[in-house]
């Protein structure tokens, strides 16, 4: 127990201290959790011969993120993304895959054995991409998205890969063991006692194929029609920490499930995860779960950390640094030529290239799965790990190297073909985010047509799927403005995200029609005075009224009563119009409103008018009650 205890500080400990701060260096946390294994290993020899054991437990955390993984890909989506997953996903794993054979038969390794190596090395880190595209704000464009759609593309494909590598067992020669007797493809792992229960021990490949289909329709039966009733048992208990137990209870299970019959634990999660992503409880899964998932998946990085072989990696440096560099400019390649294959350019094309050039974090797994199941020998095994990690260590900098070439990059802004506009109306909506959403679901339901206009694609086919539509193109372009209607039309709502082109649009049409009445959002005051001078009638703050309406709340539970609050509430209202009105004669956009004396001045002449507005208020009050 006190080995135990140790133990367990040592590896949180190196989390804690290291992880943070790998993310302030920008590294990534999977980086910092190797970093922390290979400092408490290999460096420091706080752990041992533990390590490997506790590395099979910490396994669950990458079942539980393929689980959650499966939890978020509902199949109507996965359909509508098939062309970029089949396409641009498909091609780089399959390419990737047998350039990387190649060179591995190469090294003189056997078909079967280079087979398993290309699918592994094919494969880039989810965790430090995604993690590093987020910080970076390249989630959303051109390039961001394509390598989005590979990775989602990889997390898929390392379920059939686990499927398929016990196939490749029966190209592994048989070995002779120390007392003469010969030893099939995976029984030298099977010896360490990983598989002490197996269904399909001795069956031949197809029979593990066909053990393998079984197992996967009975996951998805019971996930169909063994969850919901589950559920609705644990709900009438009405104890929280339930639903945490069934949550562990399905990934355990399955793992358990799958375990027997010879698959990977990861297979039956993901495929669980993507029968239960349209269920009622997916959220509450997510919940219950990712607190484990993070902690374990952290601890599997350590132990992969800690048990990489420096030994190994001092008396073969340049030959598995250069591996390692190998694998990225072969993948970089590749992934050069599918970029310009799918029409990607300038900064998206490079960010292409580079983000998914390393190996990942299922390289790992998939290395450890087949020495398990004898497709890999255990020498290969490690020097593979090191390439693995290296390349992945390697990532940062190619992300520097995307900032550098994408700064020399034109700039190539995304076009998208407007709608043909087919329609009028006497309100244009121009911007259909949240707040433009409100103004049109108002004024549609009070019997009037509306013409709405988005540059987003996404936001217009979001809006379409609830059955309300709406038309792509720019609303600050006079030819889209023209054909919505706006020579006719009575009233434009500007709903625009951008500041300067809500002030651009607000500009544009009381030029073009003085009497159109112009209800237009506003971002903050200094945005009130630039509509306002830009030609705006009706102008909103975006947060204004709800801030009213919280103050309401306050004043009523601070012992007003409703009618009191609601005076003060409407009091203040008019008030700060009038005050805007006034003030906005005085703002000057090149002075600072802390430096403008004439604005200063008449902002605490205005307030003392709020003040005595409200002592006015107070004291007819207290006449009336008397």
């Amino acid at each position: 127990m006190d080995s135990f205890l140790f133990q367990a500080s040592i590896y949180l400990a190196a989390a804690v201290i290291a992880v943070p701060i790998a993310a302030r260096l920008g590294l990534g946390s999977v980086l910092g959790y190797l970093a922390a294994g290979i400092l408490i290993g290999p460096v420091l020899g706080l752990v041992g011969s533990e390590t490997e054991d506790l590395q099979h437990f910490a396994e669950f955390g990458v079942v539980m993120m393929l689980f959650l993984i499966g939890l978020e890909l509902e199949p109507r989506a996965l359909w509508d993304m098939r062309h970029r997953l089949i396409g641009l996903g498909g091609l780089q794993i399959t390419l990737s895959t047998l350039a990387l054979m190649g060179i591995a038969m190469a090294y003189d390794q056997p078909w079967g054995v280079a087979l398993a190596i290309g699918l592994a090395l094919s494969l880039s880190s989810t965790a430090i991409v995604l993690q590093t595209l987020s910080e970076k704000g390249l989630m959303q464009t051109g390039g961001g998205r394509s390598v989005f759609s590979v990775l989602l593309t990889q997390d898929i494909a390392v379920i059939p890969i686990l499927a398929f590598l016990p196939l490749l067992a029966a190209t592994v020669p048989a070995k002779l063991s120390e007392n003469g007797a010969i030893l099939r493809a995976g029984e030298e792992a099977h010896k360490d006692g990983h598989h002490s229960m197996s269904l399909v021990e001795g069956l031949p490949g197809w029979g593990v194929t066909l053990v393998t289909i079984a197992a996967i329709a009975a996951v998805i039966l019971a996930g169909v029609f063994l969850t919901r009733p589950l559920f609705r048992y644990i709900h009438a208990a009405r104890l929280r920490e339930m639903y945490t137990a069934l949550a562990l209870l399905i990934v355990v299970g399955i793992s358990f499930l799958m375990t027997l019959v010879g698959l990977s634990p990861a297979l039956g999660a993901f495929l669980a995860g993507v029968v239960l992503a349209s269920s009622e409880f997916r959220h509450e899964l997510e919940t219950d779960l990712e607190p484990f998932k993070g902690l374990l998946l952290g601890l599997f990085f350590i132990t992969v950390g800690a048990g990489i072989n420096f030994t190994l990696l001092f008396d073969n440096t340049l030959n598995i640094v250069g591996m390692a560099l190998l694998v990225i400019i072969v993948k970089g390649a590749i992934l050069y030529v599918l970029g310009r294959a799918f029409k990607l350019k300038g900064k998206d094309h490079w960010l292409f290239t580079l983000a998914l050039a390393q190996a990942g974090e299922f390289g790992f797994v998939l290395v450890s799965f087949s020495v398990v199941q004898g497709v890999i020998p255990r020498d290969v095994a490690e020097t593979l790990l090191l390439v693995i990690s290296i390349s992945m260590l390697i990532t940062p900098l190619l992300f520097i190297l995307y900032d550098q070439l994408s700064k020399r990059a034109p700039e190539r802004p995304e076009t998208q073909q407007p709608d043909e506009i087919d329609e009028e109306g006497p309100v244009i909506i121009a911007g259909i985010g949240r707040f433009g959403q409100i103004v049109n679901r108002l004024v549609q339901a009070n019997g009037f047509n509306t013409v709405v206009l988005d540059h987003d694609m996404e936001t217009i086919a979001v809006m379409r799927r609830f059955g309300f539509k709406g038309f792509l193109g720019d609303p600050t372009r006079p030819d889209i403005l023209r054909a919505a209607g706006l020579q006719t039309a009575r009233v434009l709502v500007v709903a625009l995200d951008d500041p300067e082109a809500a002030i651009t649009l607000v500009r544009y049409a009381r030029k073009l029609r003085p009497e159109l009445h112009i209800v237009a959002r506003a971002r903050d005051r200094s945005h009130v005075y630039r509509l306002y001078q830009a030609g705006a009638d009706d102008i909103v703050r975006e947060l204004f009224d709800s801030s009213l309406r919280a103050g309401r709340y306050v004043l009523e539970n601070m012992g007003l009563s409703e009618y009191e609050a609601a005076e003060a509430e409407r009091i203040f209202y008019h008030h700060d119009r009038h005050s805007v009105q006034e003030l906005a004669e005085l703002w000057d956009p090149d002075i600072p409103p802390s430096k403008n004396d004439a604005y200063l001045a008449r902002a605490k002449e205005l307030q003392k008018e709020l003040e005595t507005a409200f002592l006015t208020r107070d004291a007819d009050g207290a006449e009336k009650r008397a």
